[in-house]
């Protein structure tokens, strides 16, 4: 006797629906592959800044707030270990 735990979620489909599932699943189990393959393509092709300014928009570096520092910060790091150290 089946119990409400043993039983499947396919106990009520026909015949036919579950021919169509099977189709339905060989169907992208062949196309699983091809589709993976496409999409490595099309990653190798990406154009990583472009994505970027379709997704940023077009963006000046040479004023703020993208505008690099002058400094990498290295100066300051190495006055606040010596204010931490006590030496300053």
């Amino acid at each position: 006797m089946e119990t409400e735990s043993t039983k499947t979620h396919l106990a009520d489909w026909s015949p036919d629906q579950i021919g169509l599932g099977r189709r339905w699943v060989q169907a992208w189990q062949t196309a699983g592959p091809e589709l993976e393959r496409v999409r490595r393509e099309e990653l190798r092709r990406l154009d990583g800044l472009g994505a970027i300014a379709l997704l940023c928009g077009p963006a000046d570096y040479r004023a703020p707030p993208r505008l690099p520092r002058p400094t990498s910060g290295l100066v300051e790091q190495q006055r606040w270990f010596k204010k931490a150290a006590g030496y300053e």
